[in-house]
């Protein structure tokens, strides 16, 4: 629960919604429990031939004749008691003024309660003279018109509750939400491979919703049901609080089935969450490689492993579903049998006109009828809230299995993060060095293992190697999208973990193979990396980026709108809108990760073209594997194994490096082929 009580701290913040919620809840109660204050007058209507004014002139008659023999006996009882103590020959005087003493009392209880009666009664009196009609069916009709109305007072203050509630949760859910993307934006790349971003949107969707629906319900039902089962106990406790607290005494025992099923349904609501992210994964795979899943017509398998995951789903959620129905029934059949016999109790008192039950007194005196009606009418009303309520817990425990879902996530903190001291960098101007670079995905398997490499500023780098020998990598420590394990990246002789994150990646310019763009329009696209830039720069980057021309043959030109990952435009446009945005960024350092894998011959020279104009003054890295991109780089730095495994011209390595050579050969067989 210590996650779920963070949630609540966030609520604190509206306070005052919550504070007139609950007040809205507490008058709402008022209303329920005074609905049933009405059975009494009508069931004395009903049940006589007397209206009202004649039923409590009576009444009220009757108390004081109940009072005045009563005030006898006590005058007769002490007037003896005084003989008694004045009587010096009178033998085991303590004993008989012991028990004097005793019916005394009882007797005087009796007429306190009896004087208490008469002192409702003439109150009652007051109003019904004041305000109840002679005729017995206009004061029915009058009553019943007044239930009508508090019922709807009731549902104006109930409609106000959950109203109040729903922005409570709503808001926090806004907070949360975006306290998590926050979070989960700040996260570094490695993060976001372990987890996968299933799990991310698992949490994001999923889980709030649950964790809100467990606030709404602790808001909502676990201020309102108890708010009127008190209500109800209070008019209970004024016919008769004996009979009241013997229908409350399995409460405790209630509670702890309700304890005990709530922890098994967080359990089980925690594996329910992790079986949806796994079927999330499966959607997310699913849609993102639905060329491939067709392509090789495996449709079929991802249906079955689809029907798999939702089946594990189905059990656990039925598990669920189980735990959560099976309070209700238990918990009714307990109020049930708690009202069972308080009403027998009850029934037994009315019956046989006594006041005492096992020698303990249950009431002043006997009850009415329409009392005892009255009475169970309202332990039937307790026992709903109460009913109501057994739900709630396992609810409850399903939203705090969420929140630990959630905060969790949100408590882990980037491995990657600006040093308290850091410098910001205006712009590269020197040179930049990788000192003995280490570096591993997992540990134990090295991917990048001492690479040392000094790169002056403006030079064009051209990284070539087989596949998996940590080109990539390598590159990817430059904007600190990963660490080293040992060694140093510097920028112009400054550690990269010692300058600021966000200005060091405003000077790094990205073009990838795996190009992405947004479900937005082309110009929101070209400027991502610039939100400010006019459109004439905008289309200026178009131009020098060789897309200018597709993008004006597109319906709306650059208000365009591209689809989920611009699937609308070939692979090689979108590799020219994603140089058009790492130009309109004007880096001073420009990554190229297989920039032209899908440009055709013409393209590629034309990029080439626009390449040796652009790169003039900024430091470049090339990773290529058509070696004809070479034709634009200063040096070359051949990697192999994690390793530099040489460095020079072309000519050079054509002479001292035999992987190169092969790499090389390779790929002008790939083109006479």
């Amino acid at each position: 629960m210590r996650y779920f009580l963070r949630t609540l701290k966030l609520a604190w913040a509206y306070r005052v919604r919550l504070i007139c919620s609950v007040l809205c809840a507490l008058f709402a109660a008022i209303f329920w429990s005074l609905n049933f204050t009405a059975i009494y007058p009508t069931l004395k209507i009903l049940g006589s031939d007397q209206n009202l004014q004649e039923w409590v002139n009576d009444s009220i008659e009757r108390v004081k004749k109940q009072v005045e023999p009563l005030q006898a006996d006590i005058d007769q009882r002490v007037k003896g008691l005084k003989e008694a103590d004045a009587d010096p020959n009178l033998a085991d005087k303590d004993n008989i003024a012991r028990r004097a003493t005793r019916d005394l009392a009882r007797l005087q209880g009796k007429v306190e309660a009896s004087q208490r009666e008469l002192y409702h009664l003439h109150i009652a009196k007051k109003y019904i003279d004041a305000w109840c009609p002679v005729g017995r069916f206009q004061t029915l009709a009058m009553v019943i018109g007044l239930v009508i109305l508090a019922v709807g007072i009731k549902g104006i203050f109930e409609f106000g509750q959950d109203s109040l509630v729903g922005s409570v949760v709503n808001l926090v859910l806004f907070d949360v939400r975006n306290a998590f993307f926050r979070r989960a934006i700040k996260m570094d790349v490695a993060q976001f491979g372990e987890h996968g971003t299933h799990e991310l949107m698992s949490r994001f969707t999923n889980d709030t919703e649950m964790m809100g629906s467990g606030l709404k319900t602790l808001f909502g039902r676990v201020v309102a049901e108890p708010l009127r089962a008190v209500a109800c106990i209070v008019v209970a406790c004024f016919i008769s609080w004996q009979l009241t607290l013997m229908f409350l005494v399995l409460v405790p025992f209630s509670l702890y089935i309700l304890t005990r099923v709530g922890k098994l349904m967080k359990r089980a609501t925690r594996r329910l969450l992790e079986r949806m992210s796994s079927i999330y994964q499966i959607l997310q795979e699913s849609f993102t490689g639905i060329r491939i899943i067709k392509a090789f017509c495996q449709e079929p398998q991802r249906r079955r492993k689809f029907r798999e995951a939702t089946r594990d789903y189905y059990r656990k959620a039925m598990l669920v579903v189980n735990l959560d129905s099976l309070s209700g029934p238990i918990i009714e059949t307990i109020g049930v049998a708690a009202i069972a016999a308080a009403l027998l109790a009850g029934a037994y008192l009315v019956l046989q006109q006594e006041t005492h039950l096992f020698g303990i007194r249950m009431c002043e005196t006997p009850l009415e009828m329409e009392s005892l009606l009255q009475l169970y009418a309202l332990l039937a009303a307790i026992a709903d809230p109460v009913r109501k309520l057994s739900s709630v817990f396992t609810k409850i425990q399903s939203g705090a299995a969420a929140s630990d879902r959630v905060f969790s996530y949100m408590d882990r903190e980037s491995r990657i993060t600006s040093a308290s001291t850091s410098d910001i960098l205006e712009r590269h101007k020197k040179s930049i060095e990788f000192r003995n670079i280490c570096f591993s995905y997992e540990a134990g398997h090295p991917i990048l293992t001492g690479v040392n490499l000094n790169v002056e500023h403006g030079q064009i780098i051209a990284i070539v190697g087989k596949n998996g020998c940590g080109k990539s990598t390598l590159l990817n420590l430059l904007p600190r999208f990963y660490d080293p394990d040992h060694g140093t990246v510097a920028i112009d002789g400054q550690d990269v973990r010692e300058i600021n994150l966000r200005s060091l990646r405003r000077q790094v310019g990205i073009v990838t193979q795996e190009t992405f763009l947004f479900a937005d329009t082309i110009r929101n696209n070209i400027a991502f990396g610039r939100p400010r830039s006019t459109f004439e720069q905008i289309e200026a980057a178009g131009k020098k980026a060789q897309a200018h021309e597709f993008i004006m043959r597109m319906p709306q030109g650059y208000d365009t709108k591209l689809g989920e990952g611009g699937l609308k435009i070939s692979v090689g446009q979108r590799q020219k809108l994603c140089l058009a945005r790492a130009i309109l960024a004007d880096p001073s350092i420009l990554l190229l990760d297989e920039f032209t894998s899908a440009a055709d011959a013409e393209s590629e020279m034309e990029i080439h073209r626009v390449l040796r104009e652009f790169m003039k003054g900024r430091t470049c890295f090339v990773i290529t594997h058509r070696l004809n991109t070479l034709e634009i780089a200063d040096r070359i730095v051949v990697i192999d194994g994690g390793k530099v495994a040489a460095e020079g011209s072309h000519a050079d390595l054509m002479r001292v490096c035999p992987l190169y050579e092969r790499l090389y050969e390779a790929h002008f067989q790939r083109r006479a082929a």
